[in-house]
């Protein structure tokens, strides 16, 4: 375990093998099995997780009872809901894991705490505060101006493990598709190729 963790520090800062062995002292390992939830809709994110192992996705549920996929979050990712998390309110999401998973959890003190003790780790959270909001703009234009064919194309493109690993009807709600018209856009790319 902390392998992955060492990767993603590793890509955006440098943090000596000292600075990481304290670092790992923060976090809290955890299993989860598929289908099991990390957080539900309602309660309060105390656990910004980072993924060692699997897959997980956040979710929110209309009142219909139809889920809408916010994030998948696989290995070397972290997931949380960010707002619940710093603002320690009413969670809008369920956070539940795609696949048998491991996870590193940081409750918030221990990451405030974590911060002071190493600055360096400042650093990178704030690299991943960039990054996902990079990230966000971009599917929020997608969106809003990108047809359906675009959307898969692109999700598939950035992360290919997507289709192997995540069941179909999760990709459509995270494009906001029905399953049906996910099996046609499919089907185009297909007989396209």
């Amino acid at each position: 375990m902390y392998e992955q963790l060492a990767l993603s520090i590793g890509e955006k800062i440098k943090m000596t093998p000292e600075e990481f062995e304290i670092c790992k002292a923060f976090f809290i390992p955890k299993k989860l099995r598929k289908k099991q939830t990390l957080l539900l809709e309602g309660d309060i994110c105390t656990y910004n997780a980072f993924i060692e192992k699997g897959i997980l996705r956040s979710y929110t549920t209309d009142e219909k009872g139809n889920e809408h996929v916010i994030q998948f979050a696989f290995e070397g990712w972290w997931i949380g809901d960010l707002a619940s998390f710093l603002q320690a309110k009413n969670s809008t999401q369920t956070i539940e894991a795609i696949e048998d998973s491991e996870l590193l959890l940081l409750t918030y003190n221990a990451r405030e705490d974590l911060m002071k003790k190493l600055p360096v780790f400042e650093s990178y959270q704030r690299i991943l505060l960039q990054n996902a909001y990079i990230s966000f703009q971009s599917r929020v234009n997608a969106a809003l101006n990108a047809s359906a064919e675009e959307k898969y194309l692109k999700l598939t493109s950035a992360y290919p493990e997507v289709v192997a690993r995540v069941p179909q009807h999760m990709i459509a709600s995270y494009l906001g598709l029905t399953p049906e018209t996910l099996s046609r856009v499919r089907k185009q790319i297909s007989l396209k190729r």
